[in-house]
């Protein structure tokens, strides 16, 4: 055990399967890891597990090894292998608890500091880490026939970081509306990895 002089460095995490088996010393419990995120991630809807999903599908979309664990801490949420740094937000017309209406689409694009895992520390100014965003709306408005695997049932607007900084409006958030007057889409998931690489090179707007 550290002392409280004494720095712990930095865990990072290794790949799952998913049958890694809960236990008490040798003896294991009937349980594993698959069960673990089958009780704790099934609901695709929910604002936190949505959000993770879609960075996985922009993942998959953009060619970035998935093999490799997320890294909740990076400063950006995907790196292509062609060296672009994505930042994926995500929103929903349709939520997991009641609603009276469907939600008003808006993403958060604040600038925040760096932060260094390695050191813990947060240093310099505030700013946007990455190349491109990723903006990835589940549109689908039928509650009864939501889907957040249907890939068809999403819609992706990718905005080069610069335009983003170059906004008059708010610095703190960017609405759909928005998002369209900047041409930044929607695209589907067949021409996102395309629309990334090309965004990536400052590109304002792109041929639909």
């Amino acid at each position: 055990m550290a002392s409280a002089s004494e720095a712990l460095g930095r865990m990072r995490p290794h790949q799952l399967g998913g049958s890694e088996a809960f236990h008490c010393g040798s003896r294991t419990l009937g349980f594993d890891v698959h069960n673990f995120w089958s009780w704790s991630v099934s609901d695709l809807v929910s604002n936190a597990t949505r959000g993770i999903l879609a960075e996985y599908i922009v993942a998959k979309a953009c060619g970035v090894d998935t093999s490799v664990p997320r890294d909740e801490w990076a400063a950006v949420d995907l790196v292509t292998p062609e060296g672009v740094s994505i930042e994926v937000k995500s929103s929903a017309y349709v939520q997991s608890w009641y609603q009276e209406e469907y939600s008003k689409i808006s993403f958060g694009v604040r600038k925040t500091l760096k932060w260094d895992p390695e050191t813990n520390r947060q240093t310099g100014e505030p700013h946007r880490a990455a190349d491109v965003y990723v903006f990835c709306l589940l549109a689908h408005k039928d509650q009864a026939t939501l889907d957040p695997l249907n890939l068809d049932q999403w819609e992706f607007y990718v905005l080069p970081t610069v335009i983003l900084n170059e906004r008059k409006r708010s610095q703190h958030s960017i609405t759909l509306p928005s998002l369209k007057k900047l041409n930044a889409g929607p695209y589907d998931y067949t021409r996102l990895r395309d629309v990334v690489l090309r965004s990536a090179e400052g590109r304002e707007s792109y041929s639909s």
